[in-house]
């Protein structure tokens, strides 16, 4: 009998490796690559679509009552952080329900812990959490200046949780990325810190290292995330990616990313194709030596390949994408709010014909939604109800320093309301400053649409002109250059010029990097101000009474946003990996670099 159950045994496992090798083969059709290196990749694909499956069914069932998982969410922080320098003072032992909270603890911005995180950097415990943090995060900036707020293990495994939730809609909606192809992940390397307490300081979003298991996913190799700076960073990311021709996607936690990514890519694509001829990493790139050794071992000399990228190259770059990797899938990339624009030049023309998935919301602060709904044009999120407390503050009572807040199950469809969170890092009723319009519910779960930033307003006499409305003004405004194509923009309120305004009325200085036409006219450039009075009665009374003077449009040199990106960002400390385009330019040392760019 044991016999015959070894035989029975040996005969299934066989059957079952015949099946695995077969569903490998069938998934990586096409592909030059070790088999050892295949069966990592579907092994790690295989573990992920299974816990994607439960992590999407977690969601569903919390979007199911969410007035319970709400209550549930803001009563563990709570409890959690009750004996707190914070919640000792907010009376957090007293608090039993939401109402409680919200009348006993107030709204609060960044004014109200920036003394606290400072303490707590420095080895300070029990301050505003119980515990010790796991990283000191830093903030794009947008809203004026960048911010430094608590990151705990807690808002790591949201991130998580939430793209296994993107894994299982890609494999719904694009079920070609179940096939073994690998990512291109624009991932930049950071200066990471410590505090004097020896806590991290760096950006909080996940890194492509955390699990050495999903690198055979990707086709950098691991040295490759080792180089220190972002221009060879770039170069390497694009030098492994252009050799494999069955690559499936592009992933980058912005649009802006993959944008400036192909940008680089036209400058330098001559340089490309030699090193993937030759199997060479440039010698003119300055990468510390051990990591060249490490990358020049995974290269060998193409010249076939190199040969049929410079014939593709050869032809202009309108859908590049597509012609130079045949079976790309999608492009993964959050490409909402100010990177609208950059989602427009991949979907218009670098990735033309290729799919964009732009599959959550997300800030410095925490997870806040997930898109639900990739194959839509409209970018809306449902909110994430498992670790943030939501609280809603209506769109007109924003002005105000205490309003009265909503609840998630009280808001309407098709209202606009500041968002105010309470999470697991140490912020109550804290209001973010982002806008976001309520566009329906999936279950009880309200689904958003990100509108603007409040610190992202033009404002010069009340007009309060958004950055979403400033942007439809504008885009209608280059319709009217003929052959003009708006590559990037920024604004300045004309008070930050100080004694150089030119003007004794408040005006806008508009800045803008185009393509296609060399020069405007006053009377094309003025028609950017007609657009604006067309597109606001409010800015149109201003300008009739002669109370604002019309908006000044100065032409920037080819590459100067992305200069002032890389100035922007050395200059906050933050990461790439984050960073988010500042349309309104708050600081003078970045309306000066800006300026130093223009060209007319």
């Amino acid at each position: 009998m044991l016999l015959i159950a070894a035989i029975i045994f040996g005969l299934l496992s066989v059957w079952v490796l015949v099946l695995l090798y077969r569903d490998i083969c069938n998934r990586s059709k096409g592909q030059n690559r070790p088999f050892f290196s295949l069966l990592n990749h579907y092994l790690a694909w295989r573990a992920a679509s299974a816990l994607s499956l439960l992590r999407r069914r977690r969601l569903e069932l919390s979007t199911k009552n969410i007035l319970q998982v709400q209550q549930d969410t803001l009563l563990s922080q709570i409890h959690r952080n009750r004996n707190t320098e914070h919640g000792q003072l907010f009376g957090f032992p007293e608090i039993t329900d939401r109402e409680t909270f919200r009348s006993l603890q107030p709204l609060t911005q960044y004014e109200h812990y920036k003394d606290s995180i400072e303490r707590i950097g420095k080895g300070e415990e029990n301050v505003l959490i119980s515990e010790r943090p796991s990283l000191l995060s830093r903030t794009s900036g947008t809203s004026g200046s960048s911010a430094t707020l608590l990151t705990t293990r807690e808002t790591a495994n949201d991130f998580h949780q939430a793209f296994g939730v993107v894994f299982d809609l890609m494999l719904n909606i694009y079920p070609q990325t179940g096939n073994l192809q690998r990512t291109v992940r624009f991932y930049y390397p950071h200066n990471w810190s410590r505090s004097e307490s020896g806590i991290p300081i760096g950006p909080n979003f996940p890194s492509p290292l955390t699990s050495k298991l999903n690198l055979n996913t990707y086709t950098t190799p691991l040295a490759g995330f080792e180089v220190p700076t972002q221009p060879e960073a770039l170069y390497v990311h694009l030098l492994f990616a252009l050799k494999d021709r069955s690559l499936g996607a592009l992933e980058a936690s912005f649009a802006s990313i993959v944008y400036h990514s192909f940008a680089f890519l036209q400058s330098k694509w001559e340089q490309l194709i030699e090193d993937i001829r030759l199997g060479q990493i440039n010698p003119r790139l300055k990468i510390p030596e051990d990591v060249r050794l490490k990358l020049r071992a995974q290269l060998k000399p193409d010249p076939r390949r190199a040969s049929e990228l410079a014939a593709e190259f050869g032809c202009g770059f309108r859908g590049i994408a597509r012609r130079v990797w045949p079976h790309l899938n999608l492009v993964l990339a959050v490409d909402s709010g100010s990177n609208e624009l950059y989602g427009r030049h991949l979907k218009h023309f670098y990735c033309e014909g290729v799919p964009i998935y732009s599959p959550v919301y997300a800030a410095t602060e925490g997870l806040i939604g997930v898109n639900l709904w990739p194959e839509k044009e409209e970018r809306h999120y449902l909110l994430w109800p498992q670790s943030i407390f939501f609280e809603f503050i209506p769109v007109d009572l924003c002005t105000e320093e205490q309003p009265q807040t909503l609840f998630l199950d009280e808001v309407k469809e098709n209202e606009q309301y500041e968002l105010v969170v309470t999470n697991t890092s140490g912020l109550y009723r804290y209001r973010m400053g982002d806008i976001i319009k309520v566009v329906g519910f999936h279950n009880q779960c309200a689904v958003v649409e990100f509108k603007y930033r409040r610190g992202q307003l033009l404002n010069v006499r009340g007009e309060k002109i958004t950055e979403e409305a400033f942007y439809g003004t504008l885009l209608r405004a280059v319709t009217l250059w003929p052959g003009a194509t708006l590559l990037d923009y920024c604004c300045v309120e004309s008070s930050l010029l100080g004694a150089f305004c030119g003007s004794s009325d408040p005006h806008y200085e508009v800045f803008v990097e185009i393509k296609g036409v060399r020069n405007l006219s006053e009377d094309q450039r003025y028609k950017l101000d007609q657009c604006l009075q067309e597109d606001s009665e409010l800015y149109q009374s201003f300008r009739r009474k002669g109370s604002i003077g019309p908006v000044r449009v100065h032409i920037v040199a080819a590459g100067g946003f992305k200069e002032l990106t890389d100035f922007i960002i050395a200059n906050l400390g933050t990461s790439y990996n984050q960073f988010n385009m500042h349309r309104v330019l708050r600081k003078k040392e970045f309306l000066d670099f800006i300026q130093r760019k223009v060209i007319s």
